[in-house]
């Protein structure tokens, strides 16, 4: 049994794909199930793979068809049989000492979760999206929100999780739709029993303007407020308070009609106020929603 199971979901990301195995094959911990998931590639990404198979026999290639990342994962996640499992995204890419970092955090805390840092990487720059200062570990609810940065940061990838828990938990990832790592992030840190920060090793994450989650356009919304719906939905039924709370008045609405017909609109997005006529958003402003409390 590997210490660490990874899973690696491909879909044409030939351009990248070798730096992400690099990555992982040259861990300074050599433990390692590489679960390779190949979600229909129509690129090289499956030629590259079985190169890097046929040097390395930690990678195991599954082949599927094409029914997006959050199939591949579940798929990934019921294979794994590491004490451990991460996971990462085929055009990003690790530090050389990510999974051992996040590993001896883990043992060492007998943590259920280890958070790394994480660092957004755009065209001609880098910028930490997520900055552990030191270690950090707690089993409260409203702590290993705090320290994951939740709602913020739902990224699932610069974390490790215990495996026989994370399978136990019957926590899946949504399919068929994007932003599928909101509610899976909030349910998933509730469920497992300790979580620990981890200051010194980062996740690269590769930052496209044209993925479906960057794009803004009525589906990202629609999709973004059933994810937040869903999870504030779980919050409320678990009694979970914490500082960052009134982050998720993300959808919250006052319209003015007339005739029933929506005249004028005022819709609070995360940070953001947003004022429409007619529908027609006239004016956004930054707005300061956080709030110090916390008490659960």
């Amino acid at each position: 049994m590997a210490k660490v199971s990874i899973i690696i979901p491909i879909y044409n990301t030939e351009q990248y794909l070798k730096d992400c195995l690099e990555s992982v094959i040259n861990q300074t911990l050599h433990d390692l199930e590489i679960i390779c998931i190949n979600d229909g590639s129509t690129d090289n990404s499956r030629k590259i793979l079985e190169e890097y198979a046929e040097k390395d026999s930690r990678i195991k290639i599954i082949d599927k068809e094409n029914s997006g990342q959050s199939s591949a994962r579940n798929i990934g996640v019921k294979m794994a049989t590491g004490d451990f499992i991460g996971f990462i995204d085929s055009d990003d890419w690790i530090d050389l000492n990510f999974f051992e970092k996040l590993y001896d955090a883990a043992i060492n805390y007998n943590a259920d979760i280890a958070c790394a840092n994480l660092v957004r990487v755009y065209k001609n720059k880098q910028k930490y999206y997520l900055k552990n200062k030191r270690y950090k570990c707690s089993e409260k609810p409203r702590l290993k929100y705090e320290y994951a940065k939740l709602p913020d940061n739902c990224y699932v990838m610069n974390r490790l999780y215990n495996r026989t828990k994370l399978q136990k938990s019957n926590v899946v990832f949504e399919e068929g739709v994007i932003f599928e790592d909101i509610e899976y992030s909030h349910k998933i840190i509730y469920y497992m029993d300790k979580l620990v920060t981890v200051p010194d090793t980062k996740y690269y994450y590769r930052y496209n303007p044209y993925s479906s989650v960057n794009i803004k356009s009525d589906k990202y919304n629609n999709e973004y407020k059933n994810a937040m719906n869903k999870t504030i939905k779980f919050i409320q039924e678990n009694n979970i308070i914490w500082s960052r709370l009134k982050k998720f008045h993300y959808f919250k609405k006052e319209s003015y009609n007339f005739l029933g017909l929506p005249i004028f609109k005022i819709e609070y997005l995360g940070d953001y106020k947003k004022y429409f006529v007619f529908n027609s958003n006239i004016f956004t402003k930054k707005v300061n929603i956080w709030d110090k409390g916390g008490n659960s």
